[in-house]
This record gives structure tokens, sequence and C-alpha cells, in this order.
């Protein structure tokens, strides 16, 4: 006996479009959540790169007359807009520019007197 065409296809099911199980969060939400963290638009909280400048700073020198501190830090604008870097390949990148205060304390007092103070921005490169 022979078969029909339609008789020797084998029935396949189909695996591609099985219900949802879990819901699937926004997981761009918690690359930005942790970008946000990290650059502290709160400047009440301490962490991310407050945190990370606060425990190096101050740095004082061997001699203790010199010391280096921390006052804070800010992001530049990016040069070029999202759709603009993506067009040129290029990275979303915005510089870092610490401001630093050197103090510097007179050597010939007996008690730790202030002799000058020196305060700059610093650029420290671009976040990336």
């Amino acid at each position: 006996m022979g078969y029909s065409y339609s008789e020797k296809k084998r029935i396949r099911k189909d695996f591609g479009k099985r219900p949802q199980v879990l819901n699937v969060p926004y997981l761009l939400t918690i690359q930005l959540d942790s970008f946000d963290k990290f650059i502290q638009k709160d400047p009440e909280g301490q962490q991310g790169l407050e945190a990370a400048f606060r425990s190096v700073f101050p740095i004082v020198s061997n001699n203790g007359y010199t010391e280096l501190q921390y006052v804070d830090y800010r992001l530049e604008e990016p040069e070029f807009d999202v759709r603009e870097c993506q067009i040129r390949g290029s990275t979303y990148a915005a510089g870092l520019r610490v401001k630093l205060r050197l103090v510097s304390y007179d050597k010939e007092s007996s008690s730790r007197a202030v002799k000058d103070i020196k305060e700059n921005e610093v650029y420290m490169g671009k976040s990336h």
C-alpha cells in the first residue's frame, strides 16, 4: 500500500512559542541605576566617585608640612550628543575635573599654622 505525500510528513511541534514563564526586567535600568550611584548625583550620599575620593584624600607629605585635600568633582558635558557619537562610532565620554586644595603649613611655627593655601581644578581624564 502506498502512502500519500501528506501521510509521510512528520507532525512537528513548535517549541518556539512557549508561554512567558517569568517577567523579564528592563535590563537597562540596572545599568543606569549603577551609573547614577557611581557618579553620585545626590551630594549628601557618600558612594561611588565621592566615596573613592574621600577614601584616598587627604594626602599628607612625609614631613607633615604639606597636605593635598579633595574638595569636589564635576563631570563636563560630552563633546557630542548620543546620536552623533553613534554616527562617528565614538564613545559618549565626559571629562572629569576634580577640585583639589594644597595646604602648606609653617615649618617654623610650633603649632600647625597654615602658611599657604592653593586651590585648583585638575583634569583627571575622560570617563568612558
